[in-house]
């Protein structure tokens, strides 16, 4: 029997793949369990359609995030720190630091898009990769003054 999953199943297969399984176990497991739903033509043109439905918004996602790419790509943030002797910097700058800063001026990235490579420790300019989507990534400079 023809069935279209409807969730990811453990070793039989990802959502919206279309698979040949055994009678029972589709009749008895998956649609039972609502993990799939019978092949027929209607249900592939519902899946063909919510397949169209999902690239569409993740194109209209990926266009929003190139928009916040121009706009903060070349941009330098200026983080003030206290330094002890030898300019030494007491603390850190942090990813939330750097969100917080970047939602101060009306951007809202979530700190898990920052990639910090390194503890921003240290005076001078850092530079940080923010990745807003996996085909959106893009640096700005992190500019750490007493």
């Amino acid at each position: 029997m023809k069935v279209i999953l409807l969730t990811d199943v453990k070793k039989v297969g990802k959502k919206d793949a279309i698979l040949e399984v055994s009678d029972g176990y589709a009749n008895n497991y998956l649609i039972k369990n609502k993990l799939a739903v019978p092949f027929t033509k209607r249900s592939k043109e519902v899946l063909d359609k919510e397949i169209d439905e999902r690239e569409t918004l993740e194109n209209q996602k990926i266009a929003e995030y190139n928009t916040i790419k121009k706009q903060l790509e070349n941009k330098t943030l200026n983080f003030k720190v206290k330094t002890g002797e030898q300019d030494k910097v007491f603390g850190k700058i942090s990813s939330k630091q750097i969100a917080d800063e970047l939602k101060k001026q009306g951007f809202n990235i979530d700190k898990k898009c920052l990639d910090l490579n390194y503890d921003i420790a240290s005076l001078g300019i850092h530079e940080v990769t923010i990745t807003l989507h996996k085909q959106v990534s893009f640096k700005i400079k992190i500019n750490v003054c007493k």
